[in-house]
């Protein structure tokens, strides 16, 4: 299997310009996945995170698990379950208003990290949205005026716990499924690895790398690029021991935001009559995708194509 695509983001700075730009292109198009280093978010600022979520998941989350999980999930199983997943998660808004002060047990320095971090992974995923506009040969923003809608883009981090699982081959710590939004920025666990993603017909591991954020594109640009580039289905795989922690931030569209295939990118297949991709109102993609997260995407693409009769362009019609 050849390597995993990872981006080194000081060359975008000088003369391996054009061959970074390169590896993201490819790695957009042919994998769904990669991984950023250099990205600019201190690595004292990550540290710092990885060990409040630690020790927040050790103080307040890990006797909740094996009370609600742990103890009942496994009891006389022998088959596969695939009906829950062995994780422990909650879940931080950052836009377009944040939950963060209302979330219960978390710490005061807690609470400030988080916060500071949200804002520098916003920043990033907006500057990972140009870079891809840039090889797609779109205007520079179009990608965040498509996601903006009439408030904005959501934002939010799922903080997630893969505790030791005695018997991983009877359940998944995550079931495949693709991601519904638009880009994810991933900080993972360096030292226990379970994220895997398919290639082809092969299941990869996404490797564990200190400081390294990865990133993954979801459902809705690959509705934008009109397929160019795809979401990928992905699985976290239980394991016999560590404890795996993994924060991914989901920088997706506004609520209202009516996505649909660009116009510029649909100019240039017109010769090759390409099968065009359904325009819907992100919610409306949301409340279906909750109820068929671990199922195919492209059965969610064919009923929102059913439904696309109703949708009205709303305020991004220009981008």
């Amino acid at each position: 299997m050849e390597n995993f695509p990872v981006i080194n983001m000081k060359n975008l700075n000088g003369d391996k310009r054009a061959s970074t730009m390169d590896i993201i292109k490819d790695a957009c198009e042919n994998w769904g996945f990669f991984e950023l280093v250099n990205h600019g978010i201190p690595h004292e600022m990550m540290d710092t995170v990885e060990r409040l979520t630690k020790g927040h998941y050790k103080k307040c989350m890990e006797q909740r698990f094996k009370e609600l999980v742990a103890s009942k999930a496994l009891e006389g199983v022998q088959a596969e379950i695939t009906d829950m997943d062995w994780e422990s998660t909650f879940f931080l808004r950052h836009l377009p208003v944040s939950n963060i002060s209302q979330v219960p047990d978390l710490d005061d320095e807690y609470r400030t990290i988080m916060k500071e971090f949200a804002v520098r992974l916003e920043k990033l995923a907006e500057e990972l949205l140009d870079l891809l506009c840039e090889n797609l040969g779109l205007e520079k923003g179009y990608l965040k005026k498509a996601f903006y809608g009439s408030k904005g883009p959501n934002f939010g981090t799922k903080v997630s716990n893969y505790p030791p699982c005695p018997k991983p081959e009877l359940i998944k710590g995550l079931r495949p499924h693709t991601d519904a939004g638009g880009v994810i920025l991933l900080f993972q666990d360096d030292k226990v690895s379970g994220l895997q993603l398919l290639k082809g017909d092969q299941w990869v591991d996404v490797p564990p790398m200190k400081h390294s954020i990865v990133v993954n594109l979801g459902d809705q640009l690959e509705v934008i690029t009109n397929g160019k580039y795809k979401s990928v289905l992905h699985r976290v795989i239980a394991q016999t021991d560590g404890n795996r922690m993994s924060l991914a931030s989901f920088y997706n569209p506004g609520n209202d935001a009516v996505i649909y295939p660009a116009p510029a990118l649909l100019e240039k297949e017109a010769e090759e009559r390409k099968e065009v991709y359904p325009k819907f109102v992100f919610d409306d993609y949301m409340k279906l995708y909750v109820g068929l997260k671990f199922q195919a995407k492209e059965p969610r693409f064919e009923l929102m194509k059913n439904m696309e009769a109703n949708v009205t362009m709303g305020p991004i019609a220009t981008a």
